[in-house]
């Protein structure tokens, strides 16, 4: 059975997309900690980011990269953190998070966004690309 995210990746659920190449997919979070809260995920479906080759390891990092400074550019904050857990979904993912306390990184916590609003951040974040 496929994962939420391979179901976003192949267009069965929407999202806010924020880049794709023809591994990754980055989109943002709809239960977001902070304004431009980002996933990254690899499209192969693989449950543990440690189960990953290492080339897909590897590339992740790499894209996740790209997106964080595009965040940076487009989200004002302290720093954009880094975060994978991987208890929630099955599927590797990366959490890219702007903060500007530790609070932030909370997910106990969320802001509330309108559609537009999301939009409106997933343009520009892909904008800075």
């Amino acid at each position: 059975m496929s994962t939420i995210f391979t179901k976003i990746i192949q267009g069965e659920i929407p999202s806010y997309k924020v880049a794709e190449n023809e591994d990754f997919y980055a989109f943002l979070d709809i239960n977001p900690n902070a304004k431009g809260h980002t996933l990254v995920v690899p499209k192969k479906e693989v449950d543990k980011i440690f189960d990953l080759d290492e080339a897909t390891y590897t590339g992740l990092m790499q894209f996740s990269y790209k997106i964080a400074k595009a965040i940076e550019k487009t989200i004002p904050c302290n720093r954009i953190g880094q975060l994978v857990v991987g208890l929630e979904v099955p599927h590797v993912h990366v959490h890219l998070i702007p903060l500007n306390e530790m609070s932030d990184i909370d997910f106990r916590k969320s802001v509330k966004l309108s559609d537009e609003e999301f939009k409106d951040i997933a343009k520009r974040i892909s904008e800075s690309l």
